[in-house]
């Protein structure tokens, strides 16, 4: 005899009643976790989700089966939308198409999304009132295969010096994976090939720094397997990461989290999980919550870009958008 469904259950967000159907549906094999739970952990760090997605078009990692089934990038806002959720046009160039992604604005988008069995949220850095500009610049130091994480930690404390040196505030998180990133807000002001010219003339400067540690060599199979390669092409065009508080699509179910910058010395990759992080955005709110307060000019960048043109560098050729 099939296993009857567990009912679904309405949930009032705000001013809007979102219905999660499936509610006990395993989604993280490891701890149990189900789509209920994920949803009320989306819930737990609200404000802090919301900021982080706000007035961006969102792609969508979803898992209709949980995450130990298959996963569907999605970037039209799915079929069956209430008429109250929200979306931005963008473009595709290579494919000549457009798509109305998810544009948050309010808490009850993200648990609309969740009801879809979305597990992981990748907002551009860029958002609707002009898409074309970002106003995020994003560092994202990725392990290569044979890295250690605590050289991810010595990297990202060269990474702070760095942007302290230019005025610039970092606003730092780990990845939900074995990486971590850190974003600055920057004006809106230039398209995505100057940002991303920007962000590789500092991962440079960085390598420059830290040369045993750091590599920014653009092909994947020419560099140091145990090296953490800055990857400026996360400021690419159509290129998302996954955004502060989303969670991640993996059986533990990892949470890419806001830290402090005294934390990454002794944090682990896996100390934040759905379970443990609304305890501690209950007790420390979110940590990126002045992201928009301070915003740094990348004119300094661009210079120093101009400089390493200039003494023969190359800028690798930008990785195609793809729909």
């Amino acid at each position: 005899m099939a296993k009857q469904a567990t009912p679904a259950v309405e949930l009032q967000v705000g001013d809007r009643t979102v219905r999660i159907s499936n509610p006990d549906r395993v989604y993280f094999p490891a701890r149990g976790e189900t789509k209920l739970d994920l949803v009320q952990y989306y819930l737990s760090v609200g404000d802090g989700i919301v900021n982080a997605l706000r007035e961006r078009p969102c792609m969508l990692h979803r898992f209709p089966e949980g995450v130990a089934g298959e996963k569907v990038h999605q970037k039209r806002l799915p079929h069956g939308a209430p008429p109250w959720m929200e979306t931005v046009r963008v473009f595709f160039p290579r494919y000549k198409r457009t798509a109305d992604e998810l544009c948050v604005t309010e808490l009850a988008h993200v648990a609309w999304a969740v009801q879809m069995s979305t597990v992981e949220f990748h907002p551009w850095n860029s958002r609707r009132a002009d898409v074309e500009k970002p106003d995020e610049w994003r560092i994202d130091l990725d392990p290569m295969p044979d890295c250690p994480f605590d050289r991810v930690q010595r990297v990202a404390g060269v990474v702070h010096e760095v942007l302290d040196e230019l005025g610039a505030v970092g606003w730092p998180k780990t990845s939900g994976g074995s990486g971590i990133h850190i974003y600055v807000r920057i004006a809106p002001e230039h398209g995505f090939d100057d940002v991303r010219r920007a962000a590789l003339a500092f991962a440079r400067e960085v390598e420059r720094r830290a040369p045993h540690d750091v590599t920014t060599t653009w092909w994947r199979h020419d560099r140091d397997p145990a090296a953490v390669f800055v990857d400026y092409n996360q400021n690419a065009r159509d290129h998302t990461i996954a955004a502060a508080y989303s969670v991640r699509g993996n059986p533990e179910g990892t949470v890419s989290t806001p830290i402090r910058w005294n934390e990454i010395d002794d944090v682990q990759p896996g100390d934040f999980t759905i379970a443990t992080v609304p305890e501690r955005f209950a007790r420390l709110g979110d940590l990126h919550a002045g992201i928009d307060d301070v915003v740094f000019d990348i004119t300094p960048l661009l210079e120093w870009a101009d400089r390493d043109e200039r003494e023969g560098a190359e800028t690798p050729p930008a990785p195609d958008a793809a729909e």
